[in-house]
């Protein structure tokens, strides 16, 4: 059907590229209809009913953009299966779509400590989480995180007591979050840090056009790929997953 000049299935397909960059699109993709594939063939088939809930709810949101994309959620649960991962950190919450995809992955005693400088965004998801039968794993603090790591390593006993972290906040503050993290994390064990490919702009000249937020946080993020590269207390793989994710395993 031709309807003002385009057929329908071009119509449809505008609609579905336009339903994705709304609900925060970061795939790294250059094809829009590889990930469309993706997500219909493997994530959304496989989508917990909570996250898909939660998912299309944040959608609405007029920050969606900050959300985990549906195919990251979906690698997150898997990892932390893969590891047997138990006592978890997340920083940066949002609404909450990574920390339930953690929380539906660790067992019935697992716990996460879940810091966000945002309540009402978290509590957004809350009910969903709540629902899912999975709120009694997560401890949410409001408010910035640095301080709570500063005593807890000053505390001293929650060195090396964490099997994985996840971090997706403020990324000019990405190099004290590892300073921190690195003894908190166990040996062996895994932190992943968000959006380390930043809209692909990390290998964009430094006059292409972007976003000001986005060309505010990219040498921020260009110096810590730098800093994660350079540290011989961790293995790293750098994945083009959602907005780019790298891992790191603590080594020594």
């Amino acid at each position: 059907m031709t309807i003002n000049g385009e057929t329908k299935t071009e119509s449809n397909d505008k609609e579905q590229v336009s339903r994705h960059q709304e609900v925060g699109h970061k795939s790294l993709l250059q094809s829009d209809a590889l990930y469309q594939y993706i997500l219909e063939t493997s994530v959304y088939p496989r989508e917990p009913e909570p996250m898909k809930e939660l998912r299309e709810i944040t959608a609405k949101h007029p920050w969606n953009i900050m959300t985990t994309s549906a195919d990251e959620g979906q690698f997150l649960n898997m990892l932390l299966k893969l590891v047997n991962a138990k006592n978890t950190m997340e920083i940066g919450v949002f609404t909450g779509y990574s920390l339930l995809a953690t929380a539906l992955a660790l067992p019935e005693d697992g716990k996460i400590l879940a810091m966000d400088i945002n309540r009402d965004n978290y509590e957004l998801g809350l009910p969903i989480i709540e629902k899912a039968g999975v709120a009694h794993k997560i401890d949410f603090k409001e408010g910035p995180a640095m301080p709570v790591l500063d005593e807890m390593i000053a505390d001293g006993k929650y060195h090396g007591t964490y099997d994985f972290i996840f971090v997706d906040a403020d990324k000019d503050n990405y190099i004290n979050y590892h300073k921190r993290l690195i003894d908190l994390v166990k040996v062996g064990g895994l932190i992943g840090y968000d959006n380390t490919l930043w809209n692909g702009t990390v290998v964009a000249p430094p006059d292409a056009p972007m976003r000001k937020y986005v060309r505010y946080y990219r040498d921020f993020v260009l110096e810590f790929n730098k800093v994660l590269g350079a540290d011989p207390r961790i293995e790293i793989c750098m994945l083009p997953v959602g907005d780019g994710i790298t891992l790191c395993r603590r080594i020594s």
